[in-house]
């Protein structure tokens, strides 16, 4: 489980319930046990058609109302979904915004040159969502690349 069949992540909310087996003192060794469970595992996570997850992040991003239209654009190429905007005074808008962790690793230094330094963002964690079908075979694809190369 820590190292997942999808992607090499860790799997979670799995459940697992051994209903029967048995032991002998003398033929049953521990890592026999181990082996099939982890190909019992694998097995069964393939047949659930697991998915991927991705951090969601909300950003609350303050910027002067003549950059928030673009900031609204440059939010949509990030995957990201609009909530909404506020007016916050003196010719000043806030955009919130969630958008995966991943679409926002440089989005700081992309802020500043969109608003010429005059934008600022904070970002809190708001949860896990999948990751879409055509990332994520992308993913799939590069994992599988690495796994063979090893």
């Amino acid at each position: 489980m820590a190292e997942g069949v999808l992607v090499g992540s860790p799997v979670v909310d799995v459940r697992v319930s051994v209903i029967d087996g048995k032991e002998h003192p003398v033929d049953s060794k521990e890592i026999a046990f181990k082996i099939a469970g982890a190909q019992a595992f694998k097995i069964a996570v393939q047949q659930a058609m697991p998915a991927i997850l991705e951090p969601h992040y909300t950003l609350d991003i303050d910027v002067p109302d003549q950059y928030a239209g673009d900031v609204m654009s440059d939010m949509s190429t990030r995957r990201g979904r609009v909530l909404g905007m506020l007016p916050s005074g003196e010719g000043r808008t806030v955009v919130t915004a969630q958008v995966p962790l991943a679409e926002c690793q440089r989005y700081d230094t992309d802020l500043r040159s969109m608003t010429h330094g005059r934008g600022s963002f904070t970002m809190r964690f708001e949860g896990y969502e999948d990751v879409p079908a055509q990332i994520a075979q992308q993913l799939c694809a590069a994992h599988q690349q690495e796994l063979q190369t090893v």
